[in-house]
């Protein structure tokens, strides 16, 4: 077989457009004048032939119409097709009237003189012509990728397609007659009766969402596809029908509903970041453009979980340098190669760093001058900082304090700290060492040209060591499912959301303020094990064991967003708020940090928990004896954030 030639390709395809103008001409004449053309019409019928095939082929160039493939040929190609051949038309009309008032005295100008019907029946024949050339053409293609895949032996699934809306309808254009995707599009299940029994888009509504099980039966379904709602409930809802219906569940997700393009790599099972009990948080972009764009920007913790994904969020606005600085040196290796691939044109400086190193992050400072850094950096296992109390302090405090002090020696204009709910009347060293940054954080402010803000949210879906990733080892192990308690419960939420919170953040803040995400509902854990091993098509308690282990040091059952003194206000997001607290000296600040320091180096353990005591007497440890089986009441954001110190 000869190589394929695009230029050939693309010459064939003009060829067959032009001989299909041609014939469309042609008999548009013969059907004007009814299969018998005058003799007088036939001078202007043969000189014009060129005229008009010129006039319409530059019409369609200028569209662009040889450029579209005729393999995908759907909406948007029909309506280049037809505006070309109307410019077409206008063009030869305006022609004619020229000619008739103008230049008829002149002979040979008198071939333009093309009858109007002439012209608008070949504007029809055209437009029938070209548009079923490609549709043909598609059918072919597709009946031929059908074929080839039956022919080894490869079924694509028998998929419904659920709901109506605009994400449908793109999956319905794109989906329908695809085999080469493994998807044979069945069907439409409907939200209502009122569509039952219609087509849409080629396809038959089978009936609505409560008749799912009787249209699987009927139709022999194996799986079905919903275009990804805000709402994580109604994902759970559509999960769970799809189970009692055995079907396998499928989510569809960046269905833009003005384009009529669909990225089919975009169709995949469903995860358990699309099950957050509330609305998805997306937050405007163009304050955050503003902030990022042509700056220096700093990232601490860049490899870790929430940082490299920070560092890809900044990288879309354009900075004009970005520093990751980072402990670990794999972890930075990969985000660092990553973003060199994906952003080229960007000056990115890796650094490898220690925060606690004062040295090393001195020199970084002096060398790129950063105007915004964000402070991802921190050890944040709860467990693991019970048993390194020594750590704890020294990243989480210490590793903080000499960042932002530095930040406000250099002059960075905006210091952005990443922060946890588990500072909220902290129960672990790991929630009280992060609460005590907070407080020098928003001390410091006051005194400082620099923008210190902090970001707080609870657990983060997927980020490295949480909940998810140690619950999809355990279930790939076979299980047991291990969960502290049956009323332990989490605020969640997206890395992409934390990461649009702290550049929000970064872009609202004027100083002092601690930003707040509304989470929602907290989600019960075990609930989210149940979840995690249904998604794996396993059933809990029978294929996969859920056990309780008991509640670990430092842990609590419920997390808050806010305390009771911090007199919280909202911003232009409503979603988010700001919780403002400064009661607190900076030299008295100092003094304690100084203090804790020195606790560390002479007192040990004991003396470090009664100075975070002391700093923070909201800290304390829960005793693991109360009754832990009552039902929690919880209170939510708005309950927390409204009191007035």
């Amino acid at each position: 077989m000869p190589p394929f030639n695009p230029l050939a390709y693309r010459i064939a395809k003009v060829g067959v457009d032009v001989f299909l103008l041609a014939a469309a001409y042609c008999l548009a004449f013969w059907v004007r004048f009814e299969g018998s053309i005058p003799e007088s019409m036939t001078p202007v019928f043969m000189a014009s032939l060129p005229v008009v095939l010129l006039v319409q082929f530059l019409a369609l160039e200028f569209l662009g119409t040889p450029k579209l493939a005729w393999r995908s040929v759907g909406i948007t190609e029909v309506r280049v097709l037809l505006h070309g051949l109307a410019i077409g038309a206008l063009v030869l009309s305006a022609l004619r009237v020229i000619v008739e008032h103008g230049l008829a005295s002149f002979e040979a100008s008198r071939v333009l003189l093309i009858p109007f019907g002439v012209i608008f029946i070949d504007f029809l024949l055209a437009a029938f012509a070209l548009i079923g050339i490609r549709v043909l053409w598609r059918t072919r293609q597709e009946r031929h990728e059908r074929d080839r895949f039956q022919m080894h032996g490869y079924r694509p699934a028998r998929t419904v397609l659920i709901g109506t809306g605009p994400g449908c309808i793109q999956a319905a254009r794109s989906l329908a007659s695809r085999s080469q995707t493994g998807i044979d599009l069945v069907g439409i299940i409907a939200e209502t009766n009122a569509k039952v029994g219609m087509m849409m888009y080629g396809l038959p509504v089978l009936g609505t969402v409560e008749s799912l099980e009787q249209a699987t039966e009927t139709y022999d379904l194996e799986q079905a596809i919903i275009p990804i709602p805000d709402d994580g409930t109604l994902v759970r809802e559509f999960v769970k029908r799809c189970e009692a219906c055995g079907l396998r569940p499928r989510v569809l997700t960046d269905a833009d509903g003005e384009s009529e393009k669909l990225n089919l790599a975009r169709v995949r099972s469903v995860t358990v970041e699309d099950l957050l009990r509330r609305p998805t948080v997306r937050l405007p972009g163009d304050s955050v453009n503003h902030f990022l764009s042509g700056r220096r920007v700093m990232v601490t913790g860049a490899g870790g979980s929430i940082g490299s994904q920070l560092c890809r969020e900044i990288c879309k606005f354009g900075p004009r340098r970005l520093i990751l600085v980072e402990q670990a040196e794999n972890n930075l290796f990969n985000i660092h190669r990553e973003l060199l691939r994906e952003y080229p044109q960007l000056d990115l400086i890796p650094v490898i760093a220690d925060i606690c190193d004062a040295p090393r992050l001195e020199a970084i400072f002096a060398q790129h001058r950063p105007q915004a850094l964000f402070h991802a950096a921190a050890h944040k296992h709860v467990p693991m900082m019970e048993w390194n109390v020594g750590e704890a302090v020294k990243n989480n405090v210490l590793g903080t304090i000499g960042l932002a002090d530095l930040a406000d020696r250099f002059g960075v204009d905006h210091f952005v700290m990443v922060s946890t709910d588990k500072a909220v009347r902290p129960t672990s060293i790991m929630g009280v060492s992060k609460r005590v940054a907070e407080i020098y954080v928003q001390t410091l402010a006051d005194r400082s040209k620099t923008c210190f803000v902090t970001v707080r949210f609870g657990n983060v879906l997927g980020s490295s060591g949480s909940v998810v990733p140690i619950f999809q080892e355990q279930i790939a192990r076979g299980g047991p499912v291990m969960v502290t308690h049956p009323e332990m419960r989490r605020y969640f939420m997206t890395i992409p959301e934390a990461c649009q919170l702290i550049l929000e953040a970064g872009s609202l803040g004027q100083g002092g303020e601690i930003f707040i995400l509304d989470m929602g509902q907290p989600v019960k854990i075990v609930d989210l094990a149940y979840d995690m091993i249904r998604l794996c098509g396993l059933v809990p308690d029978k294929d996969i064991e859920v056990r309780f282990s008991g509640v670990r040091p430092g842990e609590k059952l419920y997390e808050e967003l806010s305390l009771d003194g911090e007199n919280a206000s909202s911003t232009r997001h409503p979603r988010i708020f700001i919780g403002r607290k400064s009661d607190y000296d900076l030299d008295l600040v100092r003094k304690h940090v100084s203090e804790l320091a020195d606790a560390l180096d002479h007192g040990g353990e004991p003396a470090v928990r009664a100075k975070f005591k002391e700093i923070v007497p909201e800290y304390f440890t829960p005793s693991l004896t109360v009754d832990q089986t009552t039902p929690l009441s919880l209170p939510t954001l708005p309950a927390l954030a409204v009191s007035t110190s």
